[in-house]
Parts: structure tokens; sequence; C-alpha cells
């Protein structure tokens, strides 16, 4: 049989009856009748096969037409097959019970061919509706699936333009952003956030210092210490960089504002732009904080050589409490083989390795 013939399972114990019904399907263009003789055999063939029309009879020995709906209804993906049900009794009773439990239309034997033939017809056709709509609306998901990864990619890509913006004008490399938005994350998942919630920190970290586009260059770039003005010049690119990423419903640009306007805040309080303390402070910030202080202290800078590991970490430990969150510390200090195996995919020459 072609491709595009409706299967059409008949179920019945009679012998005759199958005969019969198999003649009447041959009749109707496009249908090709299966026959089981079994009803359990018909159920397992019809629930793993999903053919296009059921024709049941009601009375069968095992399994009857009422319970073979109900398994049938029961299988996977076979909620939208039509079943015929054929019976002799007359009984409303049978019949209302057959439609609660699923099945789609009903006959009375003996059987009128006009009205069987004009019932099968009618069913295929609403089958075929039904597995066009399926269709249409698979494809209308896929076709969302891929529109939204369009759009995650483009955002991701502005995402990382803006962060690299920032950081042209930064004596840090760009690998800098690399580096710390990665801890970041590996904070979060030693931490045990949901992996939504690592995915999120990671994409937003890389704005933590937007703000500096808004520093002038003689205090950004400057390779000495700065003066007590040019620092507070110098602490206001929090403020900068939250100004520039609130607002957005992107929850990645929502993570970010919150990220710039905290992660120089301190766990005892003294830090800035507002000085809060603790669990005020948003984790996000808590753990960029670890991060972002560990890459700059590793890193080579206009106004200082790179630090070894060790003793950075030694930074953490002795500030964890008082400048860091004791959780955040004690997470990113978990994965210190990770922490080396980013700085090695990521490293440039400022990063010492004794």
């Amino acid at each position: 049989m072609g491709g595009d013939m409706n299967r059409v399972a008949i179920v019945d114990d009679s012998e005759i009856n199958l005969t019969l019904l198999k003649s009447l399907v041959e009749k109707i263009d496009g249908c090709q009748p299966l026959l089981f003789r079994e009803s359990p055999e018909g159920l397992v063939w019809c629930s793993e096969n999903k053919p296009d029309l059921i024709i049941l009879d009601y009375m069968m020995p095992d399994l009857d037409g009422l319970q073979f709906v109900i398994r049938f209804r029961a299988a996977p993906a076979c909620d939208e097959i039509p079943v015929l049900m054929i019976t002799a009794d007359d009984d409303r009773g049978v019949r209302h019970k057959a439609l609660q439990i699923g099945a789609t239309d009903f006959l009375t034997k003996p059987v009128d061919r006009v009205e069987f033939t004009a019932r099968v017809r009618n069913l295929l056709a609403l089958a075929s509706s039904h597995k066009k709509l399926a269709d249409k609306a698979a494809w209308l998901a896929e076709e969302v699936k891929k529109a939204t990864e369009v759009i995650h990619a483009r955002e991701q890509e502005l995402l990382y333009r803006m962060s690299r913006a920032a950081e042209y004008r930064d004596p840090e490399t760009g690998a800098h952003i690399q580096r710390m938005s990665r801890y970041s994350a590996l904070i979060a998942a030693s931490l045990g956030l949901p992996e939504e919630e690592q995915t999120l920190i990671l994409q937003a970290s890389p704005m933590h210092d937007m703000g500096k586009i808004g520093i002038p260059d003689q205090i950004l770039l400057k390779p000495g210490r700065l003066t007590p003005e040019e620092f507070a010049i110098m602490q206001t690119h929090a403020e900068i960089g939250f100004e520039l990423l609130k607002g957005s419903e992107s929850m990645v640009f929502q993570e970010a504002a919150a990220i710039a306007i905290s992660h120089h805040e301190k766990y005892d309080g003294s830090g800035y732009p507002y000085g809060v303390a603790g669990e005020v402070i948003p984790l996000c910030g808590r753990i960029v904080a670890v991060a972002d202080v560990f890459d700059a202290l590793t890193s080579e800078r206009p106004y200082k050589k790179a630090w070894p590991v060790e003793q950075a970490l030694d930074y953490l430990r002795n500030g964890s409490g008082t400048h860091f969150d004791p959780s955040c510390v004690k997470a990113f200090l978990a994965r210190q083989g990770e922490v080396l195996r980013i700085q090695m995919q990521y490293w440039d020459a400022s990063v010492p390795w004794l």
C-alpha cells in the first residue's frame, strides 16, 4: 500500500464481522484495513503503531470495547486517534459510557453501508485535521525555538561587545572578563545555585565594570596610586554602570545592573557606593566581588605586578567575613583545580604560574 493510505484497524472477535467490515472499508478510497480478532493483540498494535482510525466491537471476550478504549487512551500519543465503536446493544447508557471514556462515535448493528461510509470518512477527515494542526503546532514551536535562539545569540553578542567596550578603555585585557565571568559561574555552581542562575551570572558578570566608560582616562589609566579625590571619581563607575544597565526587561541586563552597583560593596559594610553589609548585598554582587578581586590580583596592572596564585588565595582567606562573603570564598577555594584550568584556558602573559 502507498504511504498516503489511511490505516484503519478493525478489532472484532467475529470472523464474519471482520470480513464484512473489511469489505466496507476497502470500498472507501485511500483506506487500508488491518484486522484483529483478538482484542489484546489489537490494543498492543494500535498503541504502538497509531492507526488513522480504529473500528471496534463493543462485545468481545478478554477485553471488551470499553476496556479497550480506556487502555488505548492511556497510551502515549493516542488521545486524538478516532475510535468508532459498533454494538448490537442499543442501550443509551452504554453509548454514554463509551463516549465519556473516549470513544469518538457509535454505530449500531446491523451496520448500514451508507451511514458507515459517511462516519468513516468524517472520522478520517477529523483525524487528518488533528494531524495537520499538530504538525503546524510543532512547526511553529520549532520556528519559535529557532527565533529565540537567534535573539539569544544576538543578545549574547551584544553583551560581550558592551563588556569589551568597557574593557577597551581599561588596561585590563579581554581575557579578564572571560576569566572572572567563569570564576563567577564556578562559585555559583559551588554554592549549589540552579543551572539557570549559573548561566545568568556567567552572562551578566562581564558587564560588572561597564561604568568605567564614564571615567576620565587620566584617572582610569593612571599608572600610580590614585589620590583621594581621584579615587572618589573612580568609585562612581559602579553607579554609572547601574544607570546604563537598569530598566531592561532582559533578565541578563537586570542581573548585570545588580552586579554593577554591588560588586564593590564589602561584607562588613565598608565598601561602596552605599556601604551595605552582609546578605543585604545581592548574592550576585558578593560572588563577583570574589571572582573580580582574585583575577585583578593575579593580573598585571599599570600600578602593580601580578600576584602568584597562592598569595591571591591567601588574600581571599584573610578577607573572608570582612571584605568577602565567607560562603563565596569557601565555594571558590573548593574549586581551585577548576580555577587553575580556567586560568590556563584564558591565559595571558600577566598571569604568573610559580
